[in-house]
């Protein structure tokens, strides 16, 4: 069973999170463990503080690190747990990272806030750093809901249908194909015939077309980087 513990100021965001959909029923199926913890609850001094000035001068508060520390040891951590710190700097987190953190048997999340955090946090402490995106948050909150989600979709068990995992957007680096359902006419808007044509070699081939051609259209960056097939290349150049 994978266990998680989320270091954070908000405990109560996090438990809303994960309390519903997959995420809920895999800590009812006994497939995760999620923890929330206060990070306050190990700060010291009557007020708890858990942030400071910045040596140097500047805006806004630091997160200290004493806090920090003392938190992920009581989390109990291991030479194989995944100690991640949630903050701008941090590497850009993919599908592939969600991935590898999937088959980790305890991952601790810690949320920054404020200004960001002690550096020594980064850089004696975290075993990776991650963000989410370019753009400004309020906390790290948001962005551990974002990474268990992503990462309990991915366990054995999960998710009825395993088989939709391979069909996901970025599961093979492309962006997933159009999809449709009932009714096959809306507003004069039809289905493509092919998918109601029940040759499911025409519909694979005509998915993994559709594939390519959004990639390359909405996310050059991505086409770039994927491993296209002969098949994939063939194609290419029908739609050409």
């Amino acid at each position: 069973m994978l266990r998680i513990d989320v270091i954070t100021l908000f405990p109560e965001v996090i438990e809303a999170g994960v309390s519903y959909s997959i995420v809920g029923r895999a800590r009812e199926w006994g497939l995760v463990q999620i923890r929330a913890l206060q990070l306050r609850d190990f700060a010291s001094g009557k007020h708890q503080k858990t942030d400071d000035e910045p040596y140097g001068g500047g805006a806004g508060l630091v997160m200290k690190p004493e806090p920090i520390f003392k938190a992920v040891e009581a989390c109990q951590p291991t030479q194989h747990t995944r100690i991640v710190l949630l903050e701008p700097q941090g590497k850009l987190y993919t599908q592939a990272i969600a991935q590898e953190l999937s088959v980790q048997e305890h991952l601790i999340l810690i949320c920054g806030h404020y200004e960001g955090v002690d550096a020594r946090v980064r850089e004696h402490l975290a075993t990776d750093v991650i963000s989410i995106g370019d753009y400004v948050l309020t906390g790290g909150e948001l962005p551990a809901l974002i990474v268990i989600d992503s990462v309990v979709r991915l366990l054995p068990g999960a998710i009825h249908s395993p088989e939709s995992l391979g069909q996901d957007s970025y599961a093979d680096g492309l962006l997933g194909y159009p999809q449709y359902t009932r009714p096959e006419e809306f507003r004069g808007l039809r289905v493509p015939s092919v998918l109601l044509s029940g040759n499911h070699g025409a519909i694979a081939r005509w998915r993994r077309q559709q594939q390519l051609r959004l990639t390359r259209a909405l996310r050059p960056d991505l086409f770039a980087r994927a491993c296209l097939s002969r098949e994939d290349l063939e194609l290419l150049k029908e739609m050409e």
